[in-house]
């Protein structure tokens, strides 16, 4: 079996056009900005790509992924899960197709035997997932600091050490550059006489 290509995956999965639903690019991202890594590890805004992401996976020795949740708990609720409960916890209950493309992600890497040796998925319970073009809730987005804290105590564990940025990242080398950078995109959401809440209205009937 050859050698995994980087150490440590850090992989946020997710749709940023739902709301709630782009917590974990918006949580990757937001630890992009803030800290470098050595070249071992991989930070990856995966967004909803599915099986596109099996060559990563399957390329890290460990991986840590960002990811919304819906488990019927309290919103804003951080909830961690390791290792063979990662694939269960993410079918247990659907919130959107992209988890059912992870699932088979994992899936696929296992089958192929280039399965990462740890894993850790560090969900929020989600608050809202209906706002089309919307951006993270307030009771999720105050919890990004918190799992940054987590996914760097992990790393840590895995002898990882993070710097954090003496000074900003310019635009173009951060994951999302331009109009999906967080910023960018709330400022310049439409207001909502303009814009359509519940999906693109070209394709929505009556």
């Amino acid at each position: 079996m050859t050698e995994p290509a980087f150490d440590v995956l850090v992989l946020g999965i997710g749709n940023v056009l739902w709301a709630d639903e782009g917590f974990g690019v918006r949580a990757v991202e937001t630890l992009h900005d803030r800290y470098e890594f050595s070249e071992v590890v991989h930070l990856m805004d995966g967004g909803t790509q599915g099986l596109y992401l099996v060559q990563y996976v399957q390329a890290a020795r460990r991986l840590l992924v960002f990811d919304a949740v819906d488990y019927g708990l309290a919103a804003g609720t951080v909830k961690l899960v390791r290792n063979d409960e990662v694939p269960r916890f993410m079918g247990a209950k659907k919130m959107s197709l992209h988890q059912t493309g992870f699932q088979e992600v994992l899936a696929a890497a296992s089958l192929t035997g280039k399965y990462p040796e740890e894993l850790l998925l560090i969900g929020v319970q989600a608050v809202n997932l209906e706002d089309y073009g919307g951006s993270l809730t307030a009771q999720v987005k105050e919890r990004i600091p918190y799992c940054l804290g987590v996914a760097l105590e992990q790393m840590e564990s895995w002898g990882v050490q993070a710097s954090p940025r003496t000074r900003p990242l310019p635009a173009a080398e951060r994951l999302n550059a331009g109009a999906l950078g967080l910023e960018a995109y709330e400022s310049g959401r439409p207001g909502a006489n303009e814009a359509c809440r519940f999906g693109d209205s070209r394709f929505l009937s009556g």
